[in-house]
């Protein structure tokens, strides 16, 4: 579809045909996205008699590739909304500019995070919580992901441009192609060549490298894509810099809380239990909780992202009532989705959990940590759009709110606080009793905002 043709859709186009269309395609690329990452942990998990510490380890680098995902979207999702906005606007210049000096930020950051993890991850991964048992497979494992952290921010970052100009098809495939290519590799470097973690960190750096090269080609070259990257737009305005990251804050803060509350539950897992073999054993099954979380999330992700152009879209253009439909529908397909992936989590935690190891006490563990861990999470479906949302609508100040509320706020007392009364089992609950009270809040703000958004156009409408 051409780019014309795109926006008339974006402007004119029936909501719920429209939204299943640039739905559909985000949710694929986003539960494709998480095989980056799980296809390694289920190799990892297998690997004969190191299987169960090896999975530890690679436990232990998440909060970092957390961290690395997080700069992606500060940037990627703080400026495709902006983006969308500006084609509501009729804004091309704008827009364009937006774009460059996005990928000029990716380059920048990139490169940063780059010499931070590689020449520092040892110091890190045991403040994190590393054991000395653990600490190998973590540290040969994140080194070599390390050197592919610009290509991994540039495929994630640059992506969510792809979206937001309506191609979520082209954006499906850039995730894809990465995640294919990550399934062939993974086995021929941790098998084949017999090089165990440190192959299936080279497996998911060049599967990143190709997929990263996929986004620019079409960026930099294709005629239906509606805004370019071209050089010009490349050079820094500070006022750009600003706007992204103040809307692509609330992002990012969503994956560092993660980062940050992974670290945390990792040393409280140590610190309840009674000795290191059984602080390993937990860890790994927090990495398999989260594995799974990532196959929760996704799809919903998913779904927000294809409202996003709709959103931005009609925000931008003032209309409000049809913003309002699009919000609603969204939430329909988000809570159908999340109530399905919540009732099959609870139903079978032990098969889900056997995806990823073969050790018997590992497996017993998991299958109670899980349905503590995931028992009130069908509402998240209401809680994704709702925060989502805002940053859709350009709103950084309430995105950001909400994305600190959930883990800051509302999860680190909680999960302080539980293991005094459940040992281990209570720095699984404390997230989803935070998810309760979360949506709640957000539910009740959004609705009083959009309301008056609504009452802000009759008023205009009344005087014109």
């Amino acid at each position: 579809m051409k780019g014309a043709e795109m926006e008339e859709q974006l402007a004119k186009g029936k909501i719920l045909p429209l939204l299943l269309k640039l739905a559909i395609p985000s949710t694929i690329a986003q539960v494709v996205n998480a095989l980056y990452s799980m296809v390694d942990r289920i190799y990892i998990g297998h690997m004969e008699g190191v299987g169960t510490i090896a999975l530890t380890g690679l436990g232990l680098t998440l909060p970092i590739i957390l961290i690395i995902t997080a700069f992606s979207y500060l940037v990627g999702m703080g400026g495709a909304p902006l983006l969308s906005i500006r084609l509501g606007e009729k804004d091309y210049e704008g827009a364009a500019v937006l774009q460059g000096n996005s990928f000029s930020m990716l380059l920048a950051l990139g490169v940063l995070l780059t010499v931070l993890f590689y020449f520092f991850c040892g110091p890190i991964l045991r403040i994190f919580g590393a054991s000395e048992e653990a600490l190998p497979y973590a540290a040969s494992y994140l080194r070599i992901y390390v050197l592919g952290t610009i290509p991994v921010m540039i495929s994630m970052g640059m992506n969510s441009f792809l979206n937001a100009q309506g191609y979520t098809t082209l954006g499906t495939l850039t995730v894809v192609i990465g995640a294919v290519l990550n399934l062939i590799l993974d086995p021929i470097f941790i098998y084949t060549f017999h090089m165990g973690i440190a192959g299936a960190a080279i497996a998911t750096v060049i599967a990143q490298l190709v997929s990263a090269v996929w986004v620019l080609i079409l960026l930099l070259f294709s005629k239906k894509i509606i805004i370019r990257i071209r050089l010009k737009d490349m050079a820094v305005k500070w006022y750009n810099v600003k706007k992204i990251c103040a809307l692509g804050v609330s992002n990012f803060a969503f994956l560092a809380n993660d980062s940050l509350v992974q670290i945390l539950m990792n040393l409280l897992l140590r610190k309840w239990c009674v000795d290191i073999a059984t602080g390993d054993m937990y860890i790994g099954c927090l990495t398999i909780i989260y594995s799974m979380y990532q196959i929760f999330f996704m799809p919903l992700k998913g779904i927000t992202q294809g409202t996003q152009p709709i959103a931005g879209y009609c925000f931008g253009a003032g209309d409000y009532g049809r913003l309002k439909k699009t919000v609603h529908y969204a939430r329909i397909c988000s809570m159908v989705c999340a109530t399905t992936m919540w009732a099959f989590f609870m139903l079978f935690p032990k098969q889900v959990a056997g995806l990823f190891t073969t050790d018997a006490t590992l497996l017993d563990t998991c299958t109670s940590s899980i349905r503590i861990a995931f028992c009130f999470n069908f509402v998240l479906g209401m809680q994704m759009v709702n925060q989502h949302m805002f940053v859709a609508m350009g709103n950084a100040k309430l995105s950001l709110i909400f994305a600190l509320m959930r883990k800051v706020f509302v999860m680190i007392p909680l999960v302080l606080l539980f293991p005094y009364f459940m040992g281990a089992y209570g720095v699984f609950l404390a997230e989803p009793v935070s998810n309760i009270i979360t949506v709640v809040v957000t539910y009740i703000c959004f609705s009083r905002y959009m309301k008056g958004l609504l009452q802000g156009q009759s008023r205009r409408e009344r005087v014109v």
